[in-house]
């Protein structure tokens, strides 16, 4: 009984707190900024049985058709979501920066993000970006950024200089890699939000797993593996964080 109150209370916050946010978006304020994995019970559970994606993209740097077929795929697996999982694309221009700072990714979504989430769909924003991180520098690149419990931005300029190329995986795959990586922040891995059930948090490179082969290891938000996505490998969750989203509400 206790869980259910809970499970109530947890979802009646949330419906508030993204219907407060639907309301800021028209008055151009800055989306909320709350703490990533906030929503990772909501995403995974059927308690909540609807998913609403909204995906923007600079012009000139549309993430391709199998990535969000692969998107889709990944999710269906793992959420619970019996009302079905959309997806909404949309073109917008480019602000002209010449790199990203998460406040401007933040303005961004604030100037553009519509969907928003109630009792019975949840909401995810995503937005793929002509530039790269203010902070990628050299060989150490962020390919993408998990900035608040419903929204993520994916560096899709970063992810063209990667891929494609000779010993590079293709763009499809490392678009793909990324993005569900990111998603992965959203529903609490590793151990933000979505508590660990084993060992498997690797501290040292922050919300990651240990295991190298895991789509939630760094290197995957850091590209400093691309040889392991050669041949369209695209890593899978390891059993350590399938088990998590289990214990957490997911499959």
């Amino acid at each position: 009984m206790n869980n259910k109150i809970t499970t109530l209370l947890l979802l009646l916050f949330f419906a508030f707190s993204f219907q407060s946010c639907k309301d800021d978006n028209k008055d151009n304020t800055t989306p909320p900024t709350s703490i990533l994995g906030d929503a990772s019970k909501a995403y995974l559970s059927g308690a909540v049985p609807s998913l609403d994606i909204q995906i923007d993209y600079i012009t000139g740097f549309k993430p391709t058709n199998q990535t969000i077929v692969n998107l889709k795929n990944f999710l269906s697996a793992r959420l619970n979501k019996p009302g079905g999982i959309s997806v909404s694309l949309r073109e917008i221009p480019s602000p002209q920066n010449s790199k990203y700072t998460i406040e401007q990714i933040r303005t961004l979504e604030t100037q553009n993000r519509t969907v928003s989430s109630s009792l019975s769909t949840m909401s995810a924003y995503v937005i793929y970006l002509d530039n790269d991180y203010i902070e990628s520098q050299g060989n150490q690149v962020v390919l993408g950024i998990a900035y608040s419990s419903t929204s993520f931005a994916i560096f899709e300029k970063t992810i063209k200089s990667l891929s494609g190329g000779l010993g590079e995986p293709s763009e499809t795959t490392l678009e793909s890699a990324v993005t569900q990586h990111e998603f992965g922040h959203l529903l609490g891995l590793v151990n933000t939000g979505t508590p660990i059930t084993s060992n498997h948090h690797d501290e040292a490179n922050g919300a990651h797993c240990t295991n190298n082969d895991c789509l939630m290891h760094y290197s995957i938000q850091t590209g400093t593996s691309l040889g392991n996505l050669l041949g369209g490998n695209i890593p899978d969750l390891d059993i350590d964080c399938i088990r998590d989203l289990q214990a957490n509400g997911g499959k």
